[in-house]
Order: C-alpha cells, then structure tokens, then sequence
C-alpha cells in the first residue's frame, strides 16, 4: 500500500491480487485481506478449497465477479452491471459510489504458453480497476499504476467510460448503496 501526494489509499499490483486491490482502492481502506476474499470463496462454493471456481488454481487470488459482489455487499454496497448498450450519459453519477472495470488485459505479444491455452492457468487476461470521486475529481486507482491518475469531473469520467465501453473489451459495475441498487437512481430516468 502507498498514499499518493493526494493522500488517497492505494494498494499496488501484487500477484494475481487486482480484485482485492480493487476494492480496498474503491473503499479507500484496507477493508478486506485475501484470507477475507478466500473465506467469501468458500462461502460461494462450500467444500471447494483447493479447486475453487471462483478463484485461481492453488488460492492464488484472480478472484471472479461473485467474490467482488459478495465483498461489497459485506459493505453495504451493491454492484450493478450497466448495460455496455447504453451511453453512460444516462447514469446519475451522484448516486454512484464509484466503478469497477474489468478490462481485457491480454498483451499482443502471445508468448507459445497463450497460444497454446495454456497461459491461461498462470496469467489471466482480465483485470479489475477501481474508478471514484474524490473530493470534486474521479480518480483511475489502478493497481497496476504508480500512483492513482485525476481524470477528471463528471464529463471526463463519462467519457471515459464510453471509450472503454466502445473498445468491446470491457465490463463496468457501477458500485451503489443498496436503496440505490432497490431504486435504481444510478439512472437518470429513475428520479
């Protein structure tokens, strides 16, 4: 963990390990721990300890979507997949505690293991990254970057989901409080 010249929380890439950084990021804490994510594993799939499918092979983390939902509703929180059909204009950004993008992560440069379908037990090709407002910026708190990255107010953040939504090869949650999640005023057209 490191705090940015901003003094926000931010865990750096360890491992197979993004969704655990993923949201203490997002949570701004060090709210869970991998024996926490582990635990919520097993809870997911009782008598899977060791092939669990909601993580990687020998518990070493490339934890799937269930296991992040589990853990924010651990928090009072919800995650909401938003419809990559929709401009992301139509959320109402003031009813979302932040975003979590899984990304496709997959390099150019297949090494033989890749090609082969191999790699695939020791790389993943998706990575989670949390997205929130602080203060009056959101900010990109990626734990794969040095320090988290300003990108700006609401219109920026738009965008930017519009972009990594145009790339085809994205996914977003929206992360809510659960009257939101029963309500649905992430949205525009719900107030």
């Amino acid at each position: 963990m490191s705090k940015s010249p901003l003094n926000l929380y931010h865990e750096k890439q360890r491992k197979k390990l993004c969704a655990l950084h993923t949201l203490n990021n997002l949570l701004q804490s060090d709210a869970f721990k991998q024996a926490d994510l582990d635990e919520i594993c097993l809870r997911l799939s009782p008598g899977s300890r060791f092939l669990n499918p909601h993580r990687a092979l020998l518990g070493l983390g490339n934890y799937d979507v269930n296991v992040i939902m589990s853990a924010l509703q651990d928090k009072g929180l919800e995650a909401i997949w938003f419809d990559q059909r929709k401009d992301p204009n139509c959320l109402n950004m003031n009813h979302i505690f932040g975003f979590i993008l899984n990304i496709d992560n997959f390099q150019k440069n297949q090494t033989l293991l890749s090609i082969l379908n191999i790699g695939n037990l020791f790389a993943s090709k998706k990575h989670w990254i949390a997205f929130r407002k602080i203060g009056d910026q959101y900010y990109n708190l990626d734990s794969k970057l040095d320090t988290p990255e300003a990108v700006g107010q609401e219109t920026e953040m738009i965008q930017l989901l519009r972009d990594k939504l145009s790339s085809g090869d994205c996914q977003v949650l929206l992360v809510v409080d659960k009257k939101v999640a029963e309500d649905l005023s992430c949205y525009r057209n719900a107030e």
